[in-house]
């Protein structure tokens, strides 16, 4: 940890994004209660989501609270406590995503930052999609872009293949919609947007939960 650097968490994902919070205290509580020390009131988190710690030799640790949608730390399920390293990601019940800074070199971008270039937009009006200032021609097909709205509107949060169903097949929900058809569909959605930014995937499978939208 840098010397004179107050270490915080910043969120980067999630109805949170661009807030940030010293961690001026140990132990740290973070959940929905109301007695937390960081409050997210996020549906999916739990009361008591996770604790902060600060160890003797002044590091940090986080520990999951047997929180009910888990925690992720870059990615990997967390079970009990683990160190802290700088630029550690902590993935709070796949809806909010904090980063913990511990010098001004991993400070994040903030969203706004993100580069333009890739920045995914909607026109609901003309239902045309445009990767920067790049449209995607011809169209996509009507379910296409309603997985696509429907991702979009979540704001990084995760759409479960009910959501999907229900939202692309509408007339057809109760008759049931296949495994392979919503994975096709979403290899459609995916190829499409690879034709503008091929380096880049927007759309993540979470595996057991559904898919999601990451638009930085």
């Amino acid at each position: 940890m840098s010397e004179n650097v107050t270490p915080k968490l910043v969120a980067t994902r999630g109805k949170f994004a661009r807030q940030s919070w010293l961690i001026e205290r140990s132990p740290l509580l973070i959940g929905r209660e109301a007695d937390c020390d960081i409050i997210l009131n996020e549906p999916k988190i739990s009361r008591q989501h996770i604790r902060l710690t600060q160890t003797e030799d002044g590091r940090f640790q986080v520990e999951d609270l047997e929180s009910l949608n888990g925690t992720w730390v870059n990615g990997v399920p967390l079970k009990g406590a683990r160190l802290l390293e700088d630029g550690d990601e902590l993935d709070l019940a796949r809806m909010v995503t904090l980063v913990f800074v511990a010098s001004e070199i991993t400070e994040p971008l903030a969203p706004e930052e993100v580069q333009e270039a890739h920045r995914l937009r909607l026109d609901r009006n003309a239902r045309r999609v445009f990767i920067g200032d790049r449209e995607i021609v011809p169209p996509l097909s009507v379910p296409q872009y309603r997985l696509l709205e429907l991702l979009f509107d979540a704001n990084g949060g995760i759409c479960t293949r009910e959501d999907v169903v229900s939202t692309v097949w509408p007339d057809d929900a109760s008759e049931g919609i296949s495994e392979q058809a919503i994975d096709a569909l979403v290899r459609r959605l995916r190829d499409r947007i690879s034709e503008y930014a091929p380096d880049r995937q927007y759309i993540v499978t979470v595996r057991g939960h559904g898919f999601r939208l990451e638009q930085g």
